[in-house]
């Protein structure tokens, strides 16, 4: 473990590159299913994907769009003119012994991806990104001596987002990542699927005690936010361990081992492979005319730094900001009453169950926020119920766990739950004036200033009127009663 003192000699860069698989129904280049998650290895192919004598791949007219989509959210634009190449290498999973991506002019040029860390922001700048097929997928099972290929994603659209050398810490690679994935989900670019590699991080590490970059290792296929964090802070502390005994880096590949918490050498990368890229044959360029620019651009929808914006004019805390977001059927529905104009106090509210209640609901595995039966109009009517003393918040989050399982009005809900607080002060000066009566020592203690005694004599009246009494009310004529 290197010190503090040693630590802070060593200036860290990072870039990242990052593949996000496009949520199109079919594969870039053939007419095949484009989800193999629950999919029979090797089910999911075709002659194209295959690279047949003959086979000639036609391109998805849908990953354009979304790529133009993926430009917009990265705050530029696609370019007009973008074309494919051959990508050459020889590996099982690739079967056609070349990748079509595109190399020397790709759809995406530019942009940023602004991020929060510690409360300080800071922009995160992109290079690029291109469209490309994805490989198959090999495996190597345990103590065999022997290789099993998959090749169902052989042909997966994907874009490969890279982002200049401009992150110098975990926490920021964390928050570009995360920021990211909001970025493409909301943009509906990708399901976002991290579980199923529907977005997987390449990063680079360098460590340096000057502005010249030192030399770098790339650990691949990383699929979660604390993967990231977790292989850059071993990365920097391997790096600078090396450097500190006055060994030099191998610039390499290397792999993240989650159970260890590890990185681990895969292979060196000495030299820069000889893809020998030109121009893809069988592909026409891709040209885009102003107008359909202009559509794509026309009918984005509202992304999360917009969307943040607006809730923090709520004064939610910026953890339930992040979890609205997270959650986008959360997020949405906040949006939606921001929209419609209901009372802020009302919203907040709102949120907070969300972020709360809710969210354990979801986090609980018993239902998912698709099943849930989130209705804004009764929410808003749960929410006055409260706002007007006629709930309580433990009442509310009764009559709001049958809402989510199945719906209705929270009125009649609260009424048959027995959580209706009872108003009416006729009826709770009866209670009041017996529980004065059959409670002499308490009453007296009040009497002489203990106001703590007040909140037994609150109990008692709960205890009577079967927790329907409204605390606040049950208080303040306890005090008329006895004219303190």
């Amino acid at each position: 473990m290197i010190s503090k003192e040693t630590r802070a000699k060593y200036k860290v860069t990072i870039g990242i590159e990052c593949h996000v698989q496009l949520k199109t129904r079919t594969k870039l280049f053939s007419a095949v299913n484009n989800d193999a998650r629950e999919a029979t290895p090797n089910t999911l192919i075709s002659h194209i994907d295959l690279g047949m004598p003959g086979a000639l791949p036609v391109l998805n007219e849908e990953a354009i769009n979304l790529a133009m989509k993926a430009a917009f959210a990265l705050n530029t634009k696609p370019q007009h003119f973008s074309k494919f190449d051959r990508k050459h290498y020889f590996y099982p999973d690739l079967p056609k012994g070349y990748q079509i991506t595109q190399y020397d002019q790709p759809i995406v040029v530019g942009g940023f991806v602004d991020i929060n860390v510690n409360g300080q922001p800071k922009q995160v700048n992109i290079t690029r990104a291109h469209l490309e097929e994805d490989a198959g997928k090999t495996t190597h099972p345990t103590g065999a001596d022997y290789s099993l290929v998959d090749l169902n994603r052989a042909g997966t659209p994907l874009l490969e987002i890279v982002s200049e050398p401009d992150m110098h810490s975990s926490a920021e690679a964390k928050a570009y990542v995360r920021e990211l994935w909001l970025l493409m989900r909301y943009a509906d670019v990708s399901d976002a699927d991290l579980y199923h590699g529907n977005m997987r991080f390449d990063v680079n590490v360098s460590v340096s005690k000057n502005e010249q970059l030192g030399t770098r290792t790339e650990t691949k296929n990383l699929n979660s936010f604390r993967s990231v964090e977790k292989a850059i802070e071993y990365e920097t502390e391997r790096q600078i361990e090396l450097l500190e005994k006055g060994q030099s880096i191998a610039q390499e590949t290397r792999g993240w081992d989650d159970a260890k918490q590890k990185t681990f050498s895969q292979r060196g990368k000495e030299e820069a492979h000889d893809y020998r890229y030109f121009p893809e044959p069988d592909l026409p360029p891709v040209v885009l005319s102003s107008q359909q620019v202009d559509k794509v651009q026309k009918n984005m929808t509202a992304l999360p730094g917009s969307i943040r914006n607006r809730l923090q004019t709520f004064q939610l805390d910026s953890a339930s900001i992040e979890t609205l977001l997270d959650e986008i059927p959360a997020g949405q529905l906040i949006i939606q009453l921001i929209d419609q104009k209901v009372k802020p106090e009302l919203i907040k509210k709102i949120a907070n169950w969300l972020v709360g209640d809710v969210q354990a609901q979801v986090s609980s595995g018993e239902l998912g926020w698709e099943d849930l039966k989130l209705e804004p109009h009764y929410l808003i009517k749960l929410a006055e119920l409260v706002n007007d003393n006629k709930v309580s918040s433990s009442g509310a989050k009764v009559v709001l766990l049958e809402m989510l399982a199945s719906g209705g009005d929270p009125a009649a809900i609260a009424k048959t739950k027995s959580v209706l607080q009872l108003s009416d002060e006729s009826e709770l000066t009866k209670i009041v004036a017996q529980v004065i009566k059959d409670n002499p020592k308490p009453v007296e203690d009040v009497r002489k200033g203990e106001m703590k005694a007040i909140g037994f004599l609150v109990g008692q009246i709960m205890k009577e009127s079967k927790g329907q009494a409204n605390p606040g009310l049950a208080q303040k004529l306890i005090k008329e009663q006895l004219k303190i």
